[in-house]
């Protein structure tokens, strides 16, 4: 095996992480001897980004492929950025894309509670351990205190100073201050935050499935806090503590934690905890430029972001994918294309085919760059495939009238390799259902002119003497009278078409008069000839 390349990890938690760090160029395949326990922890902060859905989608790949369990954890140990509705609305969204989880809030399980906040007795144990054992400490420093210190950092040419070994001694904690002291302060109840005691210069070793092995020097790291004043766990305590008693196997998240996997793992020693498997999804990037693809850049160039509509307090509304018509499949489908390939030429999988082919090392390092436009192919290949009555049945509740839902799945049948969504099979075919009230003005200037009306006049005749309306034959008739005529297929047919549909383009026009069958095809000539010699006059 390679040896691993010496990293050295920039300060800032919010750089890309792909930024921080250099990879050994390692691929590996891993299979637990544990049983297989994946979970999906969102924050209830808001609606769910296509990123977050498709990390959720990899974890239930990777769970349902190995016969494991699919658990998802409500992480809400932020309070101040909870938002009323955001758990629901995660919950519905993974529902509308059928990888609902095995665990989870309302869902039951061995291992709960997997809301966060009702958890929220069993994490101060744990931090406490940490101070016992050496590896965390209590801090006592007001955010007025470190604001005080970073500003004369700042003023210092010190722009990201850190709370680390170098400068926790200059600080007011357990380490730098009496033990008297700290016992004082402590009956006293002053208020308090529980740090991570971060060695100075060791090596910490991280195998990432996706990306190889990673070294990072803890001297590039702070002291994280790792218990807060209000009684609540961060999310590097929390995450940790409910992997382990959740007894989960891999964590498959997103490459924005990987600058806090270093953080993880040193947790996971301190505890003396065997860790879990690491693999860091790539980002997701905007279709345009460079970045992470955010709500901003669905706004500016006109797609969803979200699975599904969110309504925020204020009313404001943000579109998603199903209400935009998508079809979940093809949703959970393109999603699965942002980051992985199945190294074949195939690209429709149905979710059983997704778990089938599925592997963290066909994963891919670098960003997956968003395309609305093979999004929309996406979908249109899912709308073809879909059985005509079900499309029928979609479509019967987004029109007005009352149409048997065999009409109207030939409707579909007929257009639907014109369409993209169900709505579109509508606003495009509506003429197989209601005649024409108005004729295409293009199509009527370059078409209906010099022996057009004749020609059509003459074919009614023939078709109202036809007693067979299948495609088949309305196609040999047709053929036969220009045979008769001595014309071409263009002096005919785009006049046949404008006088039933109004249109210059659609489907195949002996597919639409079979269709419509005798009676009403003679009644749209009729009515067609006699509203364009009006026009003309």
């Amino acid at each position: 095996m390679n040896d691993p390349i010496q990293l050295n990890f920039i300060q800032s938690k919010f750089r890309i992480a792909s930024s921080l760090l250099i990879f050994a160029p390692i691929k590996t395949k891993f299979m637990s001897q544990k049983p297989v326990r994946v979970r999906f922890a969102p924050s209830p902060t808001g609606p769910l980004h296509m990123g977050g859905v498709r990390t959720a989608l990899y974890n239930y790949l990777f769970a349902k492929k190995h016969n494991g369990t699919f658990v998802i954890r409500i992480e809400d140990t932020d309070q101040t950025r909870f938002v009323e509705g955001a758990q629901d609305y995660i919950m519905d969204a993974m529902k509308w894309c059928k990888m609902m989880p095995t665990e989870g809030p309302g869902l039951g399980g061995d291992f709960g509670p997997y809301v966060q906040s009702e958890r929220k007795e069993m994490y101060r144990p744990y931090a406490e351990q940490l101070i016992e054992n050496g590896k965390g400490y209590y801090a006592f420093d007001t955010a007025e205190d470190l604001t005080a210190v970073r500003e004369q950092a700042k003023q210092m040419g010190m722009p990201n100073w850190q709370y680390n070994s170098v400068t926790r001694g200059s600080m007011k904690n357990s380490i730098s201050l009496p033990q008297d002291e700290v016992q004082r302060r402590l009956e006293a109840g002053d208020p308090y935050v529980i740090r991570m005691k971060m060695p100075r210069n060791e090596d910490i070793r991280l195998e990432d499935e996706i990306r190889g092995w990673v070294v990072v020097n803890t001297n590039n790291l702070d002291d994280k806090v790792l218990f807060k004043s209000d009684g609540m766990p961060t999310y590097h305590l929390a995450n940790i503590v409910d992997d382990h008693l959740m007894e989960i196997s891999h964590v498959i998240r997103g490459e924005e934690w990987l600058p806090s996997a270093p953080l993880h793992v040193m947790l996971y020693e301190a505890f003396g905890w065997e860790a879990p498997k690491f693999a860091h999804l790539p980002l997701l990037l905007k279709p345009d430029g460079n970045g992470k693809l955010s709500k901003r850049d669905g706004d500016r160039l006109g797609f969803p972001v979200f699975p599904t509509n969110w309504t925020t307090a204020e009313g404001d509304v943000f579109s998603g994918y199903r209400e935009n018509g998508y079809f979940s499949g093809a949703f959970v489908n393109m999603l699965a294309f942002l980051g992985w390939n199945p190294g074949t030429t195939q690209e429709i999988f149905p979710m059983d085919e997704l778990v089938e082919a599925f592997t963290l090392d066909r994963v891919s390092k670098s960003g997956a760059k968003f395309d609305p436009d093979k999004t929309k192919w996406f979908q249109q290949q899912y709308l073809r495939a879909e059985n005509n009555t079900v499309l029928a049945e979609i479509l019967q509740k987004e029109i007005e009238g009352d149409y048997p839902i065999e009409r109207l799945a030939e409707v579909c049948r007929l257009m639907k390799e014109r369409a993209t969504f169900v709505k579109d099979i509508w606003t495009e075919g509506s003429f197989l259902l209601e005649r024409p009230t108005e004729y295409d003005a293009k199509t009527t200037r370059k078409k209906w002119k010099g022996e057009a009306e004749n020609y059509i006049t003459e074919f009614k005749t023939i078709l109202s003497e036809t007693e067979d309306y299948s495609a088949e034959n309305i196609e040999k008739v047709f053929k036969d009278y220009l045979a008769s005529k001595e014309i071409g297929i263009g002096q005919v047919l785009p006049q046949f078409r404008l006088v039933l549909t109004g249109k210059g383009m659609g489907p195949s026009m002996f597919e639409i008069t079979s269709f419509l069958g005798k009676e009403e095809t003679i009644a749209r000539i009729e009515i067609g000839v006699e509203a364009l010699r009006k026009n003309e006059e």
